[in-house]
């Protein structure tokens, strides 16, 4: 993908990723600790697994934020549409295989 010139670069202020960072770690840790303690028997407790992950989406406003993550990390980029009518961002973004339907998921890695 071309990226403009002045995406080829992008600076960020250190307590601004640490922010991210923080967001992201009680995300990560809470969804693994979750994993970690119904992990004995997770087929008796598959229910209460499933609505115990939904209700920390739900109640820690997890989407909430995953858009202010994205917001921080996408206020750095120059948004300036291209020839093809798209800024970088949408151009990157353009062939994610979102979720669609039950049963839809992705195990495609972007960061490695």
């Amino acid at each position: 993908m071309q990226l403009n010139s002045n995406n080829k670069k992008v600076i960020y202020n250190g307590e601004d990723i640490i922010n991210v960072l923080k967001e992201i770690e009680y995300i990560l840790t809470s969804l693994h600790d979750m994993g970690s303690y119904y992990a004995e028997n997770i087929s008796d407790k598959r229910d209460e697994y499933e609505k115990e992950t939904t209700a920390f989406i739900d109640n820690s406003l997890v989407c909430n934020r995953l858009a202010s993550i994205r917001k921080k990390l996408s206020e750095k980029f120059d948004l300036s549409i291209g020839e093809d009518d798209m800024d970088d961002l949408e151009r990157a973004c353009q062939d994610i295989s979102y979720w669609h339907k039950p049963g839809d998921s992705s195990t495609k890695f972007w960061v490695l």
